[in-house]
């Protein structure tokens, strides 16, 4: 009888659709709610463009650097606990050997049958190390250079998403006729970026495009509103 080769798939992509995410959602959102607010306020496309660009200018300095700085700390938390896991297993063997049995019986497993196995792992040191860190603290290795694409993937992002609640304004002189279509651009890439979210991450799509879309025009709604109550 033929046999059928299986093949599973997984999402795999996690931290670089994270990171995506990070950057578009508040690349998306910021500008377009600061040039919903300035819309509200002022007529001169050109100043909003400035104002616009400035903010995207910072708002990816300050997201990259957030996110190189958030990844650095997990790597530097990493390899703390994995030196602190590479002392135990020298130091108290014996209480390091009950901790590997503990994760086993919360699986269901038997002292006598995680015995064996305790004590070949014990006789690997790495892959002792390596598993403690992953069972029992929950813990996977960085990637080399993490922390750098990660923020150039936010900033990069931040800049992609920031530049569509912007593109009607390089076209129209008046920033409040560029509003409309700002607002209709937007909207529209808020929702495509919420589904294509949602199908990457394996969640709702149309709940997930929804989701992005409410929030992004809230965001400029507000800030629409204050401007308009302010001047």
């Amino acid at each position: 009888m033929p046999t059928v080769k299986h093949t599973e798939h997984h999402f795999t992509s996690g931290e670089l659709v994270r990171d995506i995410v990070i950057g578009m959602s508040d690349g998306l959102t910021v500008p377009f709610a600061l040039a919903a607010g300035l819309s509200g306020a002022v007529d001169s496309a050109r100043i909003v463009i400035t104002a616009g660009l400035a903010e995207i200018a910072a708002g990816s300095i300050a997201m990259g650097l957030g996110g190189y700085l958030a990844a650095r700390s997990d790597a530097e938390h990493y390899a703390s606990e994995r030196k602190r896991e590479e002392q135990e297993v020298v130091k108290i063997p014996e209480e390091e050997k009950r901790e590997v049995s503990q994760v086993f019986e919360s699986y269901g497993l038997t002292p006598a049958e995680s015995r064996p196995v305790v004590e070949a792992l014990s006789k690997r040191p790495k892959a002792w190390v390596d598993f403690m860190m992953r069972f029992e603290l929950g813990l996977e290795e960085p990637e080399s250079g993490r922390a750098l694409r990660s923020a150039m993937t936010i900033a990069l992002a931040y800049i992609f998403g920031g530049l569509i609640p912007l593109s009607p304004y390089f076209a129209l002189k008046s920033a409040h006729e560029a509003l409309g279509l700002s607002i209709l651009v937007t909207i529209l890439a808020l929702a495509i970026f919420g589904y294509l979210k949602g199908r990457a991450t394996g969640t709702s799509a149309v709940r997930s495009a929804a989701q992005t879309s409410v929030i992004g025009g809230l965001a400029a709604a507000a800030a629409f509103g204050l401007a308009k109550l302010i001047a």
